[in-house]
């Protein structure tokens, strides 16, 4: 291995690609409080797990967002949904985040 020294840009991006991801098997009801705690505590999950342990938990904001994966096959069923074609799925994106948005106010009436 050489011993060159990373560029100092890098160097932050090769402590994180050292660190090793740890999966926990737990019981759903853990989990279900822990997620909890979590959002309660505007963490993410393993954020919290990491305050629990009383290990560092980086202070800088993160971009608070949900994820979904979708398949070429989820496409062409949202394009057909909201009138689009597949291959635009940035409006179909927006349409999602309408209907998300929807979704969330009818539940605060």
């Amino acid at each position: 291995m050489s011993s060159r020294k990373l560029p100092q840009k890098w160097q932050s991006s090769a402590r994180a690609a050292k660190a090793v991801q740890v999966a926990f098997d737990m019981e759903e009801t853990l989990q279900y409080q822990i997620r909890r705690q979590a959002l309660d505590n505007g963490l993410s999950p393993s954020d919290q797990i990491r305050h629990i342990l009383t290990l560092p938990v980086a202070n800088k904001p993160k971009r608070p967002r949900l994820t979904v994966s979708l398949s070429a096959e989820d496409y062409v069923f949202l394009a057909e949904r909201y009138g689009l074609q597949p291959s635009q799925q940035l409006e179909i994106k927006h349409k999602v985040m309408d209907e998300l948005l929807s979704y969330s106010q009818s539940l605060d009436e």
